[in-house]
């Protein structure tokens, strides 16, 4: 009987062990086949882009990401415009996130989100999408309010 129920608890905390393991991996989308671009009042940048655009997307986000490649960006997708609350919870990598409207104006910039915080970040206004970036991007492109982002998820007129 004790050999019984050691079994049963090998295989609970086994399964137990294999979910959490799981839920630690980071997640890995592929990067979509146009570019975001960023239009700032000097220039125009093109970054790679990786979409977030369910739930449990938006949920993991860059969490136990530790190598989001230079000039790439997640783009979060929200279905109407909402105020939006981001946090840093699992995320190794300092970022910067640009909170846009539904015609990809950039409303509202959160500069150097600190690793792992647990601390909310809002957006501050009604946001239908956020762009999250490495940290210091948003100041290396020149990013500022009233800037245009441009992606077909973001605006399809504005391709």
């Amino acid at each position: 009987m004790k050999h019984i129920l050691f079994c049963v608890l090998l295989v609970f905390s086994s399964l137990t062990m294999t979910n959490w393991s799981a839920a630690q991996e980071p997640m890995r989308l592929e990067p979509d086949d146009k570019p975001l671009i960023i239009q700032t009042l000097n220039s125009s940048s093109e970054l790679q882009v990786e979409i977030a655009d369910d739930d449990e997307k938006r949920m993991r986000g860059l969490m136990f990401r530790t190598d989001l490649p230079q000039n790439s960006a997640m783009l979060f997708v929200f279905e109407r415009p909402r105020m939006i609350t981001m946090w840093m919870r699992n995320t190794p990598l300092p970022l910067d996130m640009l909170f846009l409207d539904e015609q990809g104006i950039v409303k509202n910039i959160h500069k150097n989100a600190q690793p792992f915080s647990e601390s909310l970040i809002s957006s501050g206004i009604e946001a239908s999408f956020v762009v999250e970036l490495h940290a210091g991007d948003s100041d290396r492109l020149g990013i500022q309010k009233g800037d245009k982002v441009l992606h077909k998820r973001v605006c399809g007129a504005c391709k």
